[in-house]
């Protein structure tokens, strides 16, 4: 079960720094079970310690924690659960502080503060002092929201990297206020990437494109960052795969450049445009089919429709065309196609690579805006 973590190993690594300060000739504890004298134990310890220094001269995941906490907020949220008695019940959740436009605002997911009204968010930071909500901006299609804040000069802005670096295996830190309890510091690495299908929350969440981690996330580390080991924010913690609802070493993170994108695009008071190609498709595109159309299996997507006069319409899409690339990226299926459009620029011009009638075709596109055109995909 996928669950948002409502506001919410790296043993090898640790092994291998640990290795370097065992020499050939030393022998582990448990091989040695003789019984050290007193001055064998000071000895000892005296070894320890300056072992325990070097290690700590190399400890990454010690500045990367210094560096990047001041800028992780801790949030609570009193939501309303029954309109008729106005009960309510708070919920834990992190942000982190990220400058746009030169201001400095909190980027969180959209579930950690919706519905709330804006008295009943509070946000602390990690000096302890509690900043107050102005108002809010928020994206549902990516569970992305935006707080704005009084400016001040203990605000400290994350430093942001660049997601589309990310490779599966990196070491990554999380931070965040699981079960409530704020600022707390996990690790890990990165599982996977390019996540989607992922059924999150009553309405879901459109565009998806997530990060996997196995680093420690729990309800309450919604809409903290994910780190890499460099300092830098390169995601935003937003649910986690669990049938208990703990963590199980599944986590999802929004990719930052995503994040950054629909944060400027909040900011900027125009809204959210969601670009359009106007196609309808085939939701259960099997290998029966896949052959009839001169694939060997199943893959990309099966168009069943056109908008009229729509993008797709205007580049001469067909029913039964099977678009296999998108700007020269392999589509999986409906949901991946799907991300990618709505994660385009309006009026961008795009190329398709098709496969009709057996043989492969290429296309180019002009994106428009959705609200231009009927419900479609």
């Amino acid at each position: 079960m996928i669950r948002h973590c409502k506001f919410c190993h790296v043993s090898m690594l640790v092994l291998a720094i640990l290795g370097s300060f065992i020499s050939p000739g030393m022998v582990l504890a448990q091989d040695q079970p003789v019984a050290l004298n007193i001055s064998a134990r000071e000895r000892l310890f005296h070894q320890l310690a300056l072992d325990a220094e070097e290690f700590d001269k190399r400890n990454v995941l010690k500045r990367v924690v210094r560096l990047a906490k001041p800028s992780v907020v801790h949030l609570t949220a009193q939501k309303n659960i029954d309109d008729l008695t106005n009960r309510k019940v708070e919920e834990a959740g992190s942000g982190v502080l990220l400058e746009v436009n030169d201001t400095i605002y909190v980027l969180t997911n959209r579930h950690v503060i919706h519905p709330c009204k804006l008295d009943d968010i509070k946000i602390q930071l990690d000096n302890g002092r509690r900043v107050t909500a102005k108002s809010v901006l928020s994206d549902p299609a990516t569970d992305l929201a935006v707080i704005e804040i009084e400016q001040a000069d203990d605000l400290v802005a994350a430093r942001t990297g660049d997601s589309t670096n990310l490779e599966i295996g990196d070491f990554v830190v999380a931070i965040g206020s699981p079960f409530g309890l704020s600022h707390s510091v996990t690790y890990g690495i990165i599982s996977a990437k390019g996540r989607r299908d992922l059924k999150l929350g009553k309405q879901g969440v459109v565009i998806q494109n997530f990060i996997q981690t196995d680093a420690a996330i729990n309800p309450g580390n919604s809409g903290g960052p994910l780190l890499s080991l460099r300092g830098e924010v390169v995601g935003i913690n937003t649910a986690i795969a669990s049938n208990s609802g703990g963590n199980e070493g599944i986590g999802f993170t929004i990719p930052i450049n995503m994040a950054i994108v629909t944060a400027k695009k909040l900011v900027g008071g125009d809204g959210i445009e969601r670009a359009y190609l106007g196609v309808r498709m085939d939701h259960n595109f099997v290998d029966t089919t896949a052959l009839k159309l001169g694939l060997s299996h199943a893959r990309g997507v099966r168009v069943t429709g056109i908008v009229a006069n729509s993008p797709a319409d205007k580049s001469h899409l067909q029913v039964n065309d099977v678009i296999l690339a998108f700007n020269g990226e392999a589509i999986e299926n409906d949901d991946h196609l799907s991300s990618m459009v709505g994660l385009t620029e309006v009026d961008s011009v795009i190329e398709l690579l098709l496969i009709r009638k057996r043989k492969p075709l290429t296309v180019k596109v002009t994106l428009k805006h959705r609200e231009e055109f009927e419900k479609g995909s």
